[in-house]
């Protein structure tokens, strides 16, 4: 129950950070640090053998991954240039269409009856990538107009992104069994860090946020569903059965807006943290109720009616 209410708990926590600012603004510098744990915490739950899974759905990992770094950043452009949207909010809406798939994800996945081995992998393969395709793909888009520090980004994913994950993969593979004692609360300790990061992006940019916010929402919101439609509705088309297309369609939809809010602080500006801050509660109430309807229906070979 706690853990699906985190919505609820972003929410409740962002309202405090925006007419408190002070008691996170001071919280800055834990941001990196956080995040940090999130991809241990998310490593943790990995193995070799779930890499090796990518081998047996090759082709629908493969189209769920180009889609993936595909939809949501061409998406994200459009919507920014759709809005009007100043530098700083335009960076961060390719920021949160050029990461990875979100983690949250794979639990959505599971919810919804998708098939939540290919979600795992299609998570680890495109983190695993973002590490040098996030920072390529915002230069890319952006870079003639904005001085995008690709190698400072690079770097930065490398630390907070692969490593932890890594690391996490490693001790789960010498250290099962502790793990699996201990793997009761990595959802709690995410989620705690998840809530955290977005309080603190909220107190930061707590007087842009009075000037865009709802804009800002209104852009997250159709860049989210596009990427939930064309997830399932391209996988469709390729002929893929529905449990695949549920899948695919929550991998490119649910970004890890944590990471894009956490690289906008850290590279750009507060303001340009509002997309992923945002995002990171919406995505998880869209996610959470595509997937409770899913959930409701039974999985067959082809349902173009779903979405």
């Amino acid at each position: 129950m706690v853990i699906q209410l985190f919505p609820v708990w972003a929410l409740l926590l962002s309202v405090l950070a925006f007419y408190q600012p002070d008691l996170f603004v001071g919280l800055k510098t834990q941001i990196i640090p956080l995040l940090t744990i999130i991809m241990l915490a998310m490593g943790l739950t990995l193995s070799a053998a779930d890499f090796k899974k990518v081998l047996k759905s090759s082709k629908a990992v493969g189209v769920g991954v180009l889609l993936q770094f595909m939809v949501m950043p061409i998406a994200a452009f459009g919507v920014a240039m759709m809005f009007g949207f100043d530098t700083e909010l335009t960076v961060g809406m390719l920021l949160v269409g050029s990461v990875a798939g979100g983690t949250s994800s794979n639990v959505m996945c599971y919810l919804a009856k998708g098939d939540t081995a290919l979600s795992i992998s299609m998570t680890a393969i495109s983190t695993l990538l973002g590490v040098l395709l996030t920072p390529l793909l915002v230069s890319l888009m952006i870079g003639k107009s904005v001085d995008v520090p690709v190698a400072g980004m690079l770097i930065s994913l490398f630390k907070i992104v692969l490593l932890p994950v890594a690391a996490g993969v490693l001790i789960n593979t010498f250290f099962s069994q502790f793990v699996r004692k201990a793997e009761p609360i990595f959802p709690y300790i995410s989620m705690f860090a998840i809530v955290l990061i977005i309080a603190i992006v909220v107190a930061l940019s707590s007087s842009k946020l009075v000037e865009v916010g709802l804009i800002v929402a209104a852009a997250v919101i159709l860049h989210n569903s596009i990427g939930l439609v064309l997830g399932y509705w391209v996988t469709y088309l390729l002929g893929f059965d529905a449990k695949i297309c549920r899948t695919i369609a929550f991998e490119v939809g649910l970004q890890n807006s944590g990471l894009a809010a956490a690289l906008a602080v850290k590279f750009f500006t507060p303001a340009a943290a509002l997309p992923g801050t945002i995002f990171s509660v919406w995505h998880n109430i869209s996610g959470s109720l595509l997937a409770s309807y899913w959930s409701r229906r039974p999985v067959t070979k082809k349902m173009p009616e779903e979405l």
